[in-house]
């Protein structure tokens, strides 16, 4: 009996309990460790030679956008990834890797529409939040490298439900931990060694994300998974359950809310004056 074959009987003959704590446990440490992104940048950033107070507080003015790409990669992996599941229990596998198909597909379609748009107006959106002119030279240099490589947080981030829908927990918990790492070791080198500053930030979480992505990919087109990215599933399926992939994740609207909140108290306070760039 091959791994795969396993999986499938292990999830649906196990006793619930054991699945949750064998699925859930793996996930939440996933959860964590990926906290660890902005944590890692926050520190190094605040630990810059007389700007960390300011550099901190561009960064946090990055946020409402950073959210709101994971927001929208949600949209898709959310949807998505459990009528994937659905089909796996039907014995559908070839439905279920069209919808993978077509979830890939709109992650890069996506990334792409993002990306122009926050390159094009990140500057606007970035005093709409409370920039100053003391803090939009760190936020708008961050902003633009990440938006820039966004395909590889969503692809990352989007595509490793699906692996963790499979029940490859380990697989899917092991893709935060290797951008996780990557993060932990290049921000420095970006940061300090090569003296890029809050440039060196954004390029540090682009690359490790790029790494986590690659090795999302690799494992999707591989051998090990029982869903296969394949080519002729990219075509969009244009029946009605292509629209039953979208998901409005429940950070939607506590974006909008965070955003607003961002806005007013910015523009009450200074964000130079702010204490610790808050």
């Amino acid at each position: 009996m091959d791994k795969k074959t396993d999986i499938s009987g292990q999830l649906a003959n196990a006793p619930v309990w054991k699945l949750i704590i064998r699925l859930s446990i793996p996930a939440i440490l996933a959860q964590i460790v990926n906290l660890l992104y902005n944590l890692v940048d926050r520190i190094y950033i605040g630990h810059m030679e007389d700007v960390g107070t300011m550099a901190i507080t561009g960064l946090g003015l990055c946020f409402p956008v950073l959210s709101l790409i994971s927001a929208f990669t949600m949209l898709i992996a959310q949807g998505g990834a459990p009528r994937a599941a659905i089909e796996m229990g039907k014995g559908d596998i070839k439905k279920a890797e069209k919808i993978l198909g077509n979830c890939f597909l709109l992650l890069i379609v996506l990334s792409a529409i993002l990306t122009t748009v926050f390159l094009v107006f990140g500057e606007k959106f970035l005093m709409l939040f409370g920039a100053s002119e003391s803090t939009i030279i760190y936020a708008l240099p961050y902003l633009r490298i990440y938006v820039a490589g966004s395909v590889f947080v969503m692809i990352s981030l989007g595509l490793n439900m699906f692996i963790t829908t499979q029940g490859f927990t380990k697989i899917s918990m092991a893709t935060v931990l290797i951008g996780a790492i990557c993060n932990i070791v290049f921000d420095p080198i970006f940061i300090f060694v090569f003296d890029m500053g809050v440039r060196g930030a954004a390029l540090a979480t682009i690359v490790s994300q790029a790494i986590s992505a690659v090795w999302v990919l690799s494992f999707l087109t591989g051998h090990k998974t029982k869903l296969r990215i394949k080519r002729e599933n990219l075509l969009p399926d244009t029946n009605k359950h292509f629209f039953q992939i979208f998901c409005i994740p429940q950070r939607f609207p506590s974006l909008l809310t965070h955003c607003r909140l961002r806005s007013v108290s910015s523009h009450t306070v200074p964000p130079d004056q702010m204490p610790g760039g808050f």
